[in-house]
């Protein structure tokens, strides 16, 4: 048998070995989010499902800022063992683009394991405001370009590019104003200085309750469990225009194939559950246990699309 045969032979038999007395430790989850996120949130529920299942303790650990760059650097910087893993998300997908030296190729640094949850952007004005559709706003932009300001997140976030390419589809002239957090965002809408918002659920959520704010539609290509009567932008007038920010758990390349299947079979498990799919949509969420070669799909097909809007864009690299 060539020598090269006999390496692989041997390589497979310390995966399946590994495979079979995984896991034996503690597993940590390392996450680019700050503790409270709803991402963060999220994974700390499936975190301790899989501790219950494997028997051992499995610890989310948080180094925000940076693109995720930070965080990604301390998994690829662990042995491929299935005893380091990490969140990865759309927002790692907009790195790529983004940033000039990204030390990590996602599509080929990371394995991954499954799909985790994701969730829509909403096009949301003031309760007041004289739009009350998504289609009232795109024929007022069209009459008076340049007039009009649509407010998002910090320049290079999910929602701002959202915007962009939002903006770029129908090539409508407004103005986009990127705000510092969803508070500030949420403020300046009730204080009328914004025409039109794009946020997450969640940083809308008091004021839709409250009735103060007025959702035109939902980026998703479905209509959303949580606002069954909003129109997805598809069926307000934007053909083919869908948005939805995800994650997933990932690992460092070279992880044994039978322990990153057995963690995706655990994680897909853990998602189907009543209780999880309840608990992530409290926190306006959709679980989402998509498999491995989804989840890979997604993270190259957003590169793609994230860095062809940045480019078109004109966003300077960081």
């Amino acid at each position: 048998m060539p020598r090269w045969l006999i390496a692989l032979a041997m390589l497979a038999g310390v995966g399946v070995a590994q495979a079979q007395t995984y896991p034996n430790r503690p597993i940590r989850i390392v996450s680019p989010f700050a503790a409270g996120a709803v991402s963060d949130i999220s994974f700390r529920i499936l975190a301790d499902k899989l501790s219950a299942r494997l028997s051992v303790p499995v610890i989310m650990e948080n180094q925000p800022g940076g693109g995720g760059i930070a965080a990604a650097r301390t998994v690829l910087s662990a042995p491929p063992d299935g005893y380091t893993l990490a969140l990865l998300s759309n927002a790692t997908a907009i790195s790529v683009g983004l940033f000039k030296n990204l030390t990590f190729d996602p599509r080929t640094d990371f394995v991954p394991i499954a799909g985790v949850s994701d969730f829509e952007y909403l096009f949301v004005t003031n309760s007041e405001s004289k739009y009350h559709t998504l289609q009232d706003f795109i024929d007022a932009a069209r009459k008076n370009p340049g007039k009009l300001n649509v407010g998002t997140a910090n320049a290079g976030t999910s929602n701002h590019l959202t915007t962009l390419l939002f903006k770029s589809t129908l090539n409508l002239d407004f103005l986009v104003v990127p705000h510092r957090g969803p508070s500030e965002l949420t403020v300046a809408l009730l204080r009328n200085d914004l025409d039109m918002v794009v946020n997450a659920y969640g940083g809308l959520r008091q004021g839709i309750d409250d009735g103060k704010i007025r959702v035109l539609a939902v980026t998703s290509p479905a209509r959303s469990a949580l606002l069954p009567d909003v129109p997805t932008t598809q069926e307000a007038g934007v053909p083919g225009f869908e948005v939805v920010t995800w994650n997933g758990l990932y690992a460092p390349v070279g992880t044994p194939k039978e322990i990153v299947g057995r963690l995706g079979d655990e994680v897909r498990n853990i998602l189907a559950e009543p209780d999880v799919v309840k608990r992530f949509l409290d926190l306006a969420l959709q679980a989402r246990p998509t498999s491995a070669e989804a989840l890979g799909q997604r993270m190259a097909s957003e590169i793609e699309r994230w860095t062809k809007v940045i480019n078109d864009a004109g966003i300077e690299r960081r």
